[in-house]
């Protein structure tokens, strides 16, 4: 069976692979759609992780046998730097695995500096892994009421700093948008510590209705207005960019 699988849906905008190294999270995000998507298969979702049996020998085995170009995320299921039954062995060894087969990466992470115990096989990727932090909330106090596992905002803008300083290619996720201006606070704070290589702006879906009540067109006009002309790659999320139809964008804003 492949552990390196080909994303559906949304999940297609992140990247083109992806592969899950554990199949649950102690982020407790409250908005987090897994825990239903894995109802049978774990019993609690929000458990300490333990890695998938036998991932590694299966990822090593799907990796000598198919030549693998795109970029795998890790993970959409779970996080690789949430805290974990193996203080994140699996995670290191995947990253071991993928550098000895020359598999470009992506990490998409809420654990902040956790990520920065692997910074040395990070730097051993070059321009083949690009290392992000999801970014929802500013104020210490909201973060931890909807994300209450996670690292705090100023632990992910601090690790992005650390990476980028260290010559790795940095990337944030702003999605899910609860709060619009928390999220336009936590843009002009990264552009002013100037840490982040890529943006990806999405909105929040389908959430006990918040999304309904969100001016989805101003949020994005004046996310814009920040983020061009400073030099970053910008992509607008298809959710976002159908929720603020008027708003117009560049061909380069599309293209993930």
């Amino acid at each position: 069976m492949s552990v390196i699988y080909v994303p559906k849906g949304k999940a297609r905008e992140y990247s083109p692979l992806a592969c899950n190294l554990y199949l649950s999270c102690m982020h407790k995000c409250k908005y987090c759609y897994a825990p239903d998507s894995m109802s049978g298969i774990v019993k609690d979702y929000f458990a300490k992780p333990s890695p998938r049996r036998d991932i590694l020998a299966k990822l090593e085995a799907q990796l000598r046998t198919e030549r693998i170009i795109d970029s795998v995320m890790l993970s959409f299921i779970g996080d690789v730097y949430s805290d974990t039954a193996d203080n994140g062995a699996a995670t290191r060894g995947a990253l071991e695995l993928f550098l000895k087969y020359g598999v470009p990466v992506t990490i998409l992470t809420k654990g902040g500096s956790r990520c920065l115990r692997d910074l040395d096989l990070f730097q051993r990727f070059g321009e083949r892994i690009t290392v992000g932090s999801t970014l929802t909330f500013i104020d210490p106090q909201k973060s931890a009421e909807w994300e209450s596992g996670a690292a705090t905002p100023a632990d992910r803008l601090s690790a992005l700093c650390t990476l980028k300083e260290h010559g790795v290619r940095t990337c944030a996720s702003f999605e899910p948008v609860i709060e619009p201006e928390e999220s336009l606070a936590l843009i002009d704070a990264s552009l002013q510590l100037d840490c982040i290589d890529f943006y990806k702006i999405g909105k929040l879906n389908n959430y006990e209705g918040l999304d309904a009540r969100i001016d989805w067109s101003d949020f994005l006009t004046r996310a814009l207005e920040m983020l061009r002309g400073r030099g970053k790659r910008v992509y607008i999320k298809q959710a976002l960019r159908e929720a603020a139809p008027n708003v117009a964008l560049m061909a380069e804003e599309i293209r993930n």
